[in-house]
C-alpha cells in the first residue's frame, strides 16, 4: 500500500471559517459536542467539496475528519506507533513525568519505527515546566567528525567518483554520519525533569527488543522502501552486512504483523540504562563505533563521541493572532515557521475560506519567500552568524509580504531578503502529565533509516544527517570539523497568555514548516479541533534552493491532497501554479492541546500508524 509516500526523504467550496460553533476561543471545545448537528453538517458541507462517501460519514464534522480527539485529564500521549503510545501512558501511570514517558516512547519508536529514528540519530525538544512556568528548549544534534576538513572530505569524494568535482555529499555512507545526539538528549532531559530511574524508563523498549513486537503496516511499507533505497545506493555504503543481519528476516524486510526482534539493540539499551550517557559517548558503544569506522574507512572517531554535549537553548517565538508560537532556533529550520506566520498574519485567511485559491496562493507564496531565506541564512550559529531576530521581525515580514502578487505565482527560486544581523523521514511525539508538564519531542536519523551503516553488534543504524551539509565553503551551512549541520526537524509549541496551549509537530523534512503553519491556521483561523486540523487536506510546495543537499525534484510544483475543489485547482493553475493532486508525502502530525480547565485534547496522524491516548 503506497499511501502517497515518496522515496525522497523518509524525510470543497469557500465557506464559513469557523467550522465548529459553541465555543468562545479556538481550541476550547468543552461544549462542542452539544452543538446542533444540523448546523455542523451544513458547515462541513460548505468547507470541502470532497465526497464524504469516500471516507464514511461522521455527522457534524467535515468529510475529511477521521475521528474525534482523545480527551483526558491525568495524562495524554500521541506518537506514530500505537504500542509506543501505550508505553508512554504506562510510564505516566507508574508515576513518571511527561519527560520520562517521552523518553520511553522515543526509545520504543527507535526499535519499532527504525525507518524514522533511533539511538543513532538526533533529537530536539521543547518542555513546558509547570513548576517554573517556563518553556525550555534542548538541542541534541550532533557534530561532524573533528578530524576531517572540508578539503579532505572533497578529496575523498573526488577519489570515489574518479576525479569528478563533488557538488554534494552522497545520501548514505560514512561521509554522512555525524555524532548521534539522541541519547545525550535523553539524559539531559531526564536529569532536569525525570522522576523514574532510567532503568525503568528504558525497560519497555528493552523488553520489546528482546521479546519482539508485530510490525505495523505503514512502517513495514517504509522498511521495504528504505532497503530498496540502500540497494540503489550500494556503491556509497561501505558495509551492508550488519544492516541486513539486524533489520532483515530471512533476507527480506519484515511484513506487516510479523514479529521482529532486535537483541543487539536490547543489549545496547541495557548498557545505556545501566551506564548512562557515558556508556554511549565515552564507554563501550563509542568504542564499538570507533572500531567499526576504522574498519570501513569512515571518519568518525571515539574522540568525537567523547567531546559531545547537548545544549539547552532559549526558544524563539512570534505572536500569531494572539497566540505565541515557539520554536528551537538555528541550526533548525524552526524560525521559518515563525517567518511564514508573520507574513501570513497580514492576510485574512478566515475570510478567504479553507478551500480557496486565495488562501492556498498566499500560503504557497509565503513559503517560497521564507524558504529563500532558509536556503541563504541557516546553519550552525556557533560557526556562522544566523540573523534569527531579523528573520522573525514583523517589519521584515511586511517587506516580504509586499512581494506577493495575488494574481500570479512567483518562480521557485525567489531572492532571499536582507534581514538585520545581530551578534548574539523523522518521528514526532508529544506527552503531557497530570501536573501540567508538556513535552514536544522530535527525533530522526534524517533520510529514512539513515546512513545504511550499523556498527558491529549494536543493533542500530547511524544517521546520515551530514548529507545536509553544503560543500560550498562560503555558505553558513558549509561542512566543517565539529560543526552541526542544518536540521529540518522542529518540535512546535504554542502558549497563550503565558500558559501552555498546544504541543505539536509535523514530521517530514522540508514539509515541516509548511505543515506546522497549515495545522496552526486550521485551528486558529478556521476553528478546527485538534484532530480535524491534522486530518484536513494539506498542500506541499516543492522547489527552490536548499541549505544543503536536498534534491526535491519536480521544481516549483504545488502538490495538493485530494479534497480541494476543481474550481480552486483551476484558479491556482490560472495564476501560474504547477499543480499535482496526490502522490506526495505531506508529513505526519501529533498534538496535545490543553484547555484552561486542565483537560487534554490529543490527536494523531491518520496518514500514519499512530495513536493518541490518555487516561
Amino acid at each position: 500500500m503506497r499511501t502517497g509516500v515518496t522515496e525522497v526523504e523518509v524525510e470543497g467550496q469557500d465557506g464559513p471559517a469557523g467550522v465548529f460553533a459553541g465555543r468562545t476561543e479556538p481550541g476550547h471545545w468543552c461544549s462542542v459536542y452539544q452543538t446542533a448537528v444540523a448546523a455542523l453538517l451544513a458547515l462541513a458541507a460548505l468547507l470541502t467539496g470532497a465526497s464524504p462517501a469516500a471516507a464514511g460519514d461522521r455527522p457534524g464534522f467535515p468529510a475529511f475528519s477521521s475521528r474525534s480527539p482523545v480527551v483526558a485529564v491525568q495524562g495524554a500521549a500521541a506518537t506514530s506507533q500505537p504500542l509506543a503510545t501505550q508505553v508512554a501512558l504506562d510510564v505516566l501511570k507508574a508515576g513518571g513525568s511527561a519527560v520520562d514517558a517521552a523518553i520511553a516512547a522515543n526509545a520504543t519508536l527507535g526499535l519499532m519505527e527504525p525507518t524514522g529514528n533511533g539511538v543513532g540519530g538526533d533529537l530536539f525538544a521543547l518542555v513546558w515546566d509547570p513548576r517554573t512556568g517556563k518553556l525550555y528548549g534542548l538541542n541534541a544534534s550532533g557534530t561532524a567528525p573533528r578530524g576531517q576538513t572540508l578539503a579532505q572530505l572533497k578529496e575523498k569524494l573526488r577519489a570515489r567518483s574518479g576525479g569528478a568535482e563533488p557538488k554534494a555529499l552522497p545520501a548514505v555512507g560514512s561521509f554522512t554520519v555525524t555524532v548521534p545526539g539522541a541519547v545525550g538528549g535523553w539524559f539531559a532531559l531526564h536529569e532536569r525533569f525525570g522522576r523514574l530511574p532510567m532503568e525503568e524508563v528504558l525497560s519497555p523498549a528493552i523488553g520489546y527488543a528482546r521479546d519482539g513486537f508485530p510490525v505495523s503496516p505503514m512502517i513495514a511499507d517504509l522498511w521495504a522502501m528504505n532497503f530498496r533505497r540502500f540497494e540503489r545506493n550500494a556503491a556509497h555504503i561501505e558495509e551492508r552486512g550488519n544492516a541486513a543481519a539486524t533489520y532483515l528476516i530471512d533476507g527480506r524486510t519484515p511484513r506487516a504483523g510479523e514479529i521482529f526482534r532486535n537483541p543487539d539493540l536490547a543489549e545496547t539499551l541495557n548498557l545505556i540504562a545501566q551506564g548512562g550517557a557515558d556508556a554511549f559517548y565515552r564507554g563501550p558503544v563509542a568504542r564499538a563505533v570507533d572500531a567499526y569506522m576504522k574498519r570501513i574507512g569512515g571518519p568518525l572517531r571515539y574522540e568525537d563521541f567523547a567531546a559531545y554535549r547537548p545544549e539547552w537553548v532559549e526558544p524563539v517565538s512570534t505572536n500569531y493572532r494572539g497566540y505565541d508560537v515557539w520554536q528551537i532556533p538555528a541550526n533548525t529550520q524552526g524560525i521559518i515557521v515563525l517567518e511564514m506566520l508573520n507574513i501570513l498574519e497580514g492576510f485574512d485567511l478566515k475570510a478567504m475560506g479553507f478551500d480557496s485559491a486565495d488562501r492556498l496562493h498566499v500560503m504557497t507564496e509565503a513559503k517560497k519567500l521564507a524558504f529563500a531565506d532558509r536556503a541563504r541564512y541557516l546553519g550552525d550559529p556557533a560557526m556562522a552568524p544566523v540573523p534569527v531576530q531579523g528573520l522573525i521581525d514583523k517589519g521584515y515580514a511586511a517587506q516580504r509580504r509586499a512581494l506577493i502578487d495575488m494574481s500570479r505565482a512567483a518562480p521557485a527560486e525567489v531572492d532571499p531578503g536582507k534581514p538585520i544581523f545581530e551578534r548574539t523521514d523523522t518521528i514526532y511525539l508529544t506527552v503531557a502529565d497530570k501536573d501540567g508538564m508538556m513535552v514536544s519531542l522530535i527525533q530522526s536519523n534524517y533520510a529514512g533509516m539513515g546512513s545504511g551503516l550499523v556498527p558491529d553488534g549494536l543493533g542500530f543504524m547511524l544517521q546520515n544527517r551530514g548529507a545536509q551539509f553544503s560543500l560550498d565553503a562560503r555558505h553558513p551551512n558549509a561542512y566543517a570539523p565539529g560543526k552541526r549541520p542544518f536540521h529540518t526537524i522542529i518540535p512546535g509549541f504554542v502558549t497563550q497568555g503565558g500558559k501552555p496551549w498546544l504541543s505539536f509537530g509535523v514530521m517530514g523534512g522540508a514539509m515541516q514548516p509548511q505543515g506546522q503553519v497549515q495545522v496552526l491556521s486550521n485551528i486558529i483561523d478556521f476553528g478546527m479541533d485538534v484532530q480535524t486540523a491534522g486530518d484536513a487536506p494539506r498542500w506541499r510546495h516543492i522547489g527552490g534552493p536548499d541549505p544543503g543537499n536536498a534534491d526535491e525534484g519536480a521544481p516549483n510544483t504545488l502538490f495538493l491532497e485530494h479534497g480541494y475543489s476543481d474550481k480552486t485547482i483551476a484558479e491556482l493553475r490560472k495564476r501560474g501554479h504547477v499543480i499535482k493532486v496526490g502522490g506526495e508525502d505531506v508529513g505526519g502530525y501529533q498534538a496535545i492541546l490543553r484547555t484552561e480547565d486542565g483537560v487534554y485534547w490529543a490527536a494523531s496522524e491518520m496518514r500514519k500508524d499512530g495513536q493518541a491516548g490518555g487516561y
